[in-house]
């Protein structure tokens, strides 16, 4: 293998197809989760602007609720329809919706647990989610606490 500029070549024209491929889905991915986040961005404020509160944050559970939506009827047409390639899916889901909210992941993620005849595991996933989450929020609120009080 030598290296020459940006590309990498190698005696195997399938492992620089391969390479040039791994990189196209990952820059997919970044543009996707660019998108998501600035679509997250405005459409939270937005609604909490809207809304006029400060005591329930309605911006973020817009999202969050839109999100598992559109993971749900693009997992759809994915993996039962097949009507997305691989690479649509990855700019889609991963990135845009990725990038959008993670919470969708966690939705579809559970639902497909449940969809796969593991509802115990389902309710250990969302319980999970919720325990450790907010646990985790909370150590990260108190260990910053501690340092720069």
């Amino acid at each position: 293998m030598r290296f020459t500029g940006d590309l990498v070549y190698t005696h195997s024209l399938g492992k620089l197809i391969g390479k040039t491929h791994a990189m196209l889905k990952l820059l997919l991915i970044g543009t996707g989760g660019f998108i998501g986040s600035i679509l997250r961005y405005l459409l939270s404020g937005t609604v909490q602007s809207i809304s006029q509160s400060i005591a329930f944050p309605y911006g973020t559970l817009t999202v969050n609720v839109l999100g598992c939506f559109f993971i749900g009827l693009l997992a759809e047409l994915s993996e039962n329809r097949g009507l997305l390639t691989p690479d649509t899916k990855a700019f889609l889901i991963v990135g845009i919706l990725g990038g959008f909210t993670t919470f969708s992941a966690f939705g579809n993620e559970t639902m497909s647990l449940i969809r796969s005849g593991e509802p115990a595991l389902a309710l250990m996933n969302v319980g999970a989610h919720i325990v450790l989450g907010l646990g985790a929020v909370w150590i990260g609120y108190t260990l910053a606490y501690a340092i720069w009080r």
